[in-house]
């Protein structure tokens, strides 16, 4: 017999204090999603290079903040549903639905010591969303690179991004070396049937940007910070974001407000890591030291001491201008009003 609950856990053996710094906006580019890259277990370092942002599907990312080894289980289950999802319906999950479904999955460990904060952004519509029920290519070549990246790489070896149908009763597949692979029309129509019977619902197009908590909140947002040092960000971010920013104006916000977070979040620092989300699917930004944004800051605040010192020395020239020229029209005025003196015998 069981003689403690299942999700109770065992208590770890010192105090876990969770602290990390992730963030994401909306802007008219698309979405930016920024985080350190430091893991600390009370006052130690873990791990100095820790991946916080992780691809769940081709069009949706994770931020996660909380227990590591939570965050990379739920982040797994979460790619896995979504998959499997795909497989069954031909279409993706949208962002609201992923973020919808790992609330649920979340709220049966609400007050447990599962310790999950995560944020999920995506992008609903793209280029390579398929509604007749066909193989969204998108979501091939993602997992082609990310397969090229990992052990499985041979499976994508030799593959074209082409798909083509010939008639109603054939579905041929090209590859570089191979032969075309035909299928008979027993084969090919049930997989006709269920694109048919399960043929997506549109909903709103455009980014998403949710945040979902271990407790099974779930908030939806244009500008989220989550982690210990997201007051710092938050103060970078309310007045920089805007709707009209540029990518590179929006990267550079997002570098700026991480590096602040860690200059004053001791659990907070080392690398940030940047993505973009677009209609066209996520990209990565090449991971960057955050000494790099230090000196840069140093920089401009040197530009800032310079601007101000230069400002003050032309306030200064224009004050000593304006003296000078009060002081030759009251000495114009006193000679007018001084009389001769034969004038005043």
């Amino acid at each position: 017999l069981l003689t403690q609950n299942a999700l109770q856990g065992v208590a770890p053996p010192f105090a876990l204090c969770h602290g990390t710094t992730t963030l994401a906006f909306v802007f008219g580019g698309g979405i930016v999603a920024a985080a350190d890259t430091r893991a600390s277990a009370a006052g130690l370092i873990c791990c100095p290079a820790a991946q916080k942002i992780q691809p769940v599907h081709a069009h949706l990312l994770m931020t996660t903040s909380g227990s590591a080894a939570d965050c990379m289980l739920w982040e797994r289950i979460l790619s896995r549903q979504l998959r499997l999802y795909h497989l069954r319906h031909r279409h993706r999950l949208s962002v609201g639905g992923a973020a919808k479904l790992l609330s649920h999955m979340l709220h049966p460990y609400k007050g447990t010591d599962v310790c999950v904060a995560a944020m999920l952004c995506g992008w609903d519509g793209g280029r390579s969303e398929r509604t007749d029920g066909g193989v969204d290519l998108g979501d091939l070549e993602g997992e082609r690179e990310a397969g090229n990246k990992g052990g499985d790489r041979g499976r994508w070896e030799g593959w074209e991004r082409e798909v083509e149908t010939t008639g109603m009763e054939d579905i041929t597949v090209r590859g570089r070396e191979s032969e075309p692979i035909r299928k008979s029309r027993r084969e090919t129509e049930p997989i006709r049937a269920r694109g048919r019977e399960n043929k997506p619902i549109r909903g709103p197009l455009g980014p998403g940007l949710y945040y979902v908590c271990s407790d099974g909140t779930r908030l939806q947002g244009e500008l989220f910070s989550v982690g210990s040092g997201s007051p710092y960000a938050y103060s970078v971010l309310d007045g920089g974001v805007q709707w009209g920013l540029g990518v590179a104006e929006a990267c550079a916000l997002a570098r700026r407000a991480v590096y602040h977070a860690t200059h004053r979040d001791a659990y907070s620092g080392n690398c940030v890591d940047l993505y973009h989300i677009t209609a066209r699917g996520w990209s990565r930004r090449k991971r960057e030291d955050l000494r790099e944004e230090y000196y840069r800051e140093r920089e401009r605040e040197r530009e800032r001491v310079e601007e101000r010192r230069r400002e003050g020395e032309m306030v200064e020239r224009r004050m000593d201008r304006k003296k000078e020229r009060e002081r030759k029209e009251r000495g114009k005025d006193e000679q007018k009003n001084c009389r001769p003196i034969g004038d005043c015998l």
